[in-house]
C-alpha cells in the first residue's frame, strides 16, 4: 500500500488489500464462493458454514474478510504476490432424457392431484441420484407446500376465501408450466414461493 499526501492508495494486482478498506460485493460474492466450495467438500457443517457465509456477506472491510480465508487456507491464503485463486467449478452434465421426464414428472403429479407427494417422493428416490431431478421437485415441493399454506390460511378473511380458487387455478398452470420447462431443460422458479426445503 502506498500513501501519498495521506491518502491510502489501493493494494495493486495480486496484493493484498488494507484491512481497514471497504469491501465491494464482487469481493464478499468470492469469498463466499470459497465458502460454497469448502462446504461442498465437507470441509464444515452446517451450522459452520451458515455462521461463516453471515461473516462474508456482512462484511464491510477487508479485515472482516481475510479471516475467513485464513480458516479455509491458513496464513498462505491471502500471499502479497499472488491473487487468491478461484475455485474450481462444477459443470453439471447435461440431464439425460429420463432426468428431464423425472424432473417434469414433479411438476405434473403436483398438477393432477398429488401437490406434496409427487414432488417429494421425486426428490426423495431421482433426486438422490440426479441433481437436475432434486433441483425440479424441490422447486415444486416449495410452491406446493406455499399452496398449502396459503389454502389454510387464506379463508381466515372474507377476500381470502375468494382467492382460494384463484390460486389453485394458478397453480395448476405454473405446474404444466414447470413440467414443460423441465422437459426443455429451460430454468423455472416459481413466483411467491416460501422455499423450506433446500
Amino acid at each position: 500500500m502506498g500513501v501519498m499526501a495521506g491518502v491510502s492508495t489501493p493494494a495493486g494486482p495480486g496484493q493484498v488489500p488494507p484491512a481497514h478498506l471497504r469491501v465491494t460485493n464482487q469481493d464478499r460474492e468470492h469469498v463466499v464462493e470459497h465458502v460454497k466450495a469448502a462446504y461442498a467438500e465437507g470441509r464444515f457443517d452446517k451450522f459452520e458454514f451458515d455462521e461463516r457465509l453471515e461473516r462474508a456477506m456482512t462484511a464491510r472491510t477487508h479485515g472482516d474478510l481475510m479471516p475467513i480465508m485464513t480458516e479455509l487456507y491458513g496464513e498462505q491464503a491471502v500471499p502479497a504476490h499472488r491473487p487468491i485463486p478461484a475455485p474450481p467449478r462444477r459443470h453439471e452434465a447435461p440431464p439425460e432424457s429420463n432426468e428431464r421426464l423425472g424432473a417434469s414428472a414433479a411438476h405434473l403429479l403436483a398438477a393432477v392431484g398429488f401437490p406434496i407427494a409427487g414432488p417429494l417422493i421425486l426428490m426423495l428416490t431421482g433426486g438422490k441420484t440426479s441433481p437436475y431431478i432434486r433441483r425440479h421437485a424441490v422447486e415444486a415441493l416449495n410452491f406446493q407446500l406455499t399452496m398449502l399454506a396459503a389454502t389454510i390460511l387464506l379463508p381466515l378473511t372474507v377476500i381470502g376465501i375468494l382467492l382460494v380458487p384463484v390460486i389453485w387455478v394458478g397453480a395448476f398452470v405454473l405446474s404444466i408450466a414447470g413440467g414443460i420447462s423441465a422437459l426443455s431443460e429451460s430454468p423455472f422458479r416459481y413466483p411467491l414461493t416460501i422455499r423450506m426445503v433446500k
